[in-house]
């Protein structure tokens, strides 16, 4: 459906040509959820999934800065906001997921008890991940798409198949 609908305007999002919207928070969030995750989905299994993480996380780190993140009224829109922090590899990618876990055990603390159990598998998932990245320095399950080669130590996590970014789909 993400294809279908939203194919034209992901393209132009990563092309610059919707930078604008990044004027005000929520376009600021509907930015990065197009870069971060329509992008994966349009293009995934090819380099070009992961091509937009960086603009994704520019973007993210400006609202940090300009009171954009802190001006969200929901707790979810923190959450997909605060995406690229772990998605975007690079030398300072576990800080950044250190910044992402302190944001989601923020945004814990501070939901309805009815809603704890997801929010607490969302500061998991980012402790998982932060695992990975001081292991590998990077997300080894995108070595075959990006034409890297992988460790033996990376070769032997990805033939185990259990992936921090999938888990919450096989529960």
């Amino acid at each position: 459906m993400i294809v279908e609908r939203f194919a034209d305007l992901t393209s132009r999002a990563a092309s610059g040509d919707l930078d604008d919207w990044a004027s005000d928070p929520e376009g600021r969030l509907a930015l990065i959820v197009v870069l971060d995750q329509f992008s994966r989905s349009l293009w995934r299994g090819t380099p070009r999934a992961f091509a937009q993480d960086p603009a994704a996380l520019s973007l993210a780190m400006e609202g940090f800065s300009n009171g954009h993140y802190t001006s969200l009224s929901m707790p979810w829109f923190r959450i997909a906001y605060s995406q690229p922090l772990g998605h975007c590899e690079g030398p300072d990618h576990l800080a950044r997921i250190d910044l992402l876990i302190r944001l989601r055990e923020e945004i814990a603390a501070q939901t309805p008890a009815s809603l704890q159990p997801i929010y607490q598998s969302l500061v998991k998932q980012a402790r998982d991940v932060r695992k990975v990245i001081a292991a590998f320095g990077r997300h080894p399950h995108r070595n075959q798409v990006l034409g890297r080669a992988s460790t033996s130590a990376e070769e032997a996590y990805i033939a185990g198949g259990d992936f921090p970014h999938e888990r919450a789909f096989r529960a």
